[in-house]
């Protein structure tokens, strides 16, 4: 076990007999991301908690997934996981966690270091708290370019301005020479999309990119994100509240409740039969054109980190729930069409829900 101070504690589980062998380099595997029972717990002051429990994600080049479900259920810390973001409390085990074809749970901290930001890339959800207050655009464009690519500084200048334009900002060069409280919002969060592409990274995490954005901004931000990630043929795992996002941007999505995945297929099959009653309620509380349809509230509240329920965490909430519900865990059943979902009410066998054989990778 290796503890470093700005991403807990990070343990391999027993590894599979397909997990790769070489240490904190490339692999043979597409350079995608594959997740295997990923797990987060958090050392508090009267305990060790989990956070995140037996999280299982495959994404291909060119593949756009979202991360779905309330606040508290685990999909920041999700995807924070995935370039050892975490807090110093945390403690992150897995069987496998590549992404863009490293295996960063064996990376030291200068081998993810040039990772981060060179082959994986993240957004992060409040543009003006990421980037720096004091340092002009061109600074915070051109300082990974020069670092990971070797660019002088006169050619990163200039391919920061082509990436400002690509990203719909009119005047580049006066973005460039601002500080980044003289943009509006959706220019900065632009600028945040800018600085991940500039290194041309395999792999993009967005952590609610749009939430702080007007819906027209958010609209412009997403149509963005989904031209720019089918031009370079990108992964991109995208974490949001926003049903609506989840249908415009994403092929396929996972929702997340008390640290799992309870549900994960195509959106298209996800949102017309939903097989978990959690995924039911969250697009039942989707506003709609209909203006005589009222809202749906899901009753309840999401369990605290120290208030999980034994058996489907969701029972308590769930008005389907019987006995089998409080006291076993169900796993993911599969549906067909790759569609996955974790309850013991709707699984195909009738309660006795098993793990799914999921799709060969290519």
């Amino acid at each position: 076990m290796t503890t470093t101070p700005l991403t807990g504690h990070v343990d391999r589980a027993t590894a599979a007999p397909d997990a790769p062998s070489t240490a904190g380099t490339a692999t043979s595997v597409a350079p995608g991301l594959r997740v295997r029972d990923l797990r987060v717990s958090f050392a508090l002051d009267d305990g060790t908690y989990p956070v995140v429990t037996g999280v299982d994600l495959a994404l291909q080049p060119g593949e756009r997934m979202a991360l779905v479900g309330e606040s508290g259920s685990g999909k920041t810390v999700t995807i924070l996981s995935l370039l050892r973001l975490l807090p110093g409390m945390a403690r992150l085990e897995a069987r496998e966690l590549l992404v863009a074809g490293h295996d960063v749970l064996t990376l030291d901290e200068r081998r993810l270091d040039d990772v981060r930001g060179k082959d994986v890339a993240m957004i992060f959800q409040d543009p003006m708290s990421s980037l720096n207050p004091v340092l002009r655009i061109e600074r915070q464009m051109t300082a990974p370019m020069r670092r990971h690519l070797g660019l002088s500084a006169k050619d990163a200048r200039e391919q920061a301005a082509v990436l400002l334009s690509r990203v719909g900002i009119p005047d580049p060069a006066r973005c460039l020479r601002a500080y980044p409280h003289e943009l509006s919002g959706g220019m900065r969060q632009r600028v945040m999309i800018a600085i991940a592409l500039a290194c041309r990274p395999r792999v993009l995490l967005a952590d609610e990119p749009t939430t702080a954005l007007d819906v027209t901004i958010q609209a412009q931000i997403i149509r963005l994100l989904t031209e720019l990630c089918d031009d370079l043929g990108l992964v991109c795992l995208l974490v949001t509240h926003d049903l609506g996002v989840v249908a415009r941007f994403a092929h396929r999505v996972a929702v997340m409740y008390a640290g799992r995945v309870v549900e994960e297929g195509p959106v298209r099959d996800v949102f017309a039969r939903p097989q978990h009653p959690y995924t039911r309620a969250l697009l039942a509380s989707m506003p709609t054109t209909d203006r005589q349809a009222s809202l749906r509230q899901i009753a309840g509240a999401p369990p605290g980190l120290r208030t999980r329920a034994g058996g489907c965490a969701f029972h308590p909430r769930c008005p389907d729930a019987v006995d089998i519900c409080r006291v076993a865990v169900p796993e993911l059943a599969d549906h067909g069409s790759a569609h996955l979902a974790a309850c013991h009410v709707t699984a195909p066998d009738n309660g006795a829900s098993t793990q799914p054989q999921r799709p060969k990778e290519e």
